[in-house]
């Protein structure tokens, strides 16, 4: 699908864009970033890749370290057992709050999704936007948009770990299934058991997220 970007300001389409290749693992935690290499890359001026910067900056995903200048941030393991902490809390709350506020549309829409997201674990893109899908609507049920705004702030700064835990071998079944407890529950309107499905939910991703750091720290180590 082909991006839209005739009425989006430069800035904003290279914050989004810089934004997707962090996300993607493209441009991994410790990477410089100049400048000039990123506007000739991004096809554009440095004016706007000096604000995308700034804007990442203020998100938490770029630091200015001595004599590197802008880098992509490294978190340590303890900001990313904080940052899963904190994703459990808030998609746990959006679970019971969206147990009792969904419509029967939402819940309909959410149970398709996830189906579909099931038969997707051949497909990585496919089965990351799926999932990406699947949680957005979830929390818009809360119908919390102070909650949504709290989700969104982390997210971004979980972008910093770079690709989907979905990669990891039947992570998808897993996660399909783990979906379909939360769901059950909040068709059933059981607030307090969709908020611990969620967090479970959450938690094993935690353990694939830490499974995957380690599985790749003797490589960094020899870099």
């Amino acid at each position: 699908m082909t991006e839209i970007t005739e009425d989006i300001p430069q800035g904003q389409l290279a914050y989004r864009r810089l934004l997707d290749e962090i996300r993607r693992g493209l441009l991994p935690p410790g990477t410089r970033l100049r400048e000039v290499e990123l506007a000739e890359r991004l096809g554009l001026s440095r004016t706007p890749v000096r604000e995308a910067m700034r804007l990442l900056e203020g998100d938490g995903l770029v630091s200015h370290l001595p004599r590197l200048g802008a880098t992509v941030r490294s978190l340590d393991y303890a900001e990313i057992m904080e940052l899963y902490e904190m994703r459990a809390v808030l998609e746990g709350t959006a679970a019971r709050l969206a147990a009792r506020a969904a419509s029967e549309v939402e819940l309909a829409e959410l149970q398709a999704l996830n189906a579909e997201f099931a038969e997707a674990s051949a497909e990585e893109a496919r089965a990351a936007e799926l999932n990406r899908q699947f949680h957005m609507i979830l929390q818009d049920a809360a119908k919390n948009r102070f909650l949504i705004k709290s989700i969104g702030a982390l997210q971004k700064t979980m972008a910093i770990l770079g690709p989907t835990t979905l990669m990891e071998p039947d992570r998808v079944q897993a996660a399909a299934t783990e979906h379909a407890r939360v769901l059950e529950a909040m068709a059933a309107r059981d607030g307090l058991r969709a908020e611990t499905e969620m967090r479970a939910h959450i938690e094993a991703a935690q353990r694939m997220r830490l499974r995957a750091l380690r599985a790749r720290q003797p490589k960094l180590e020899e870099e």
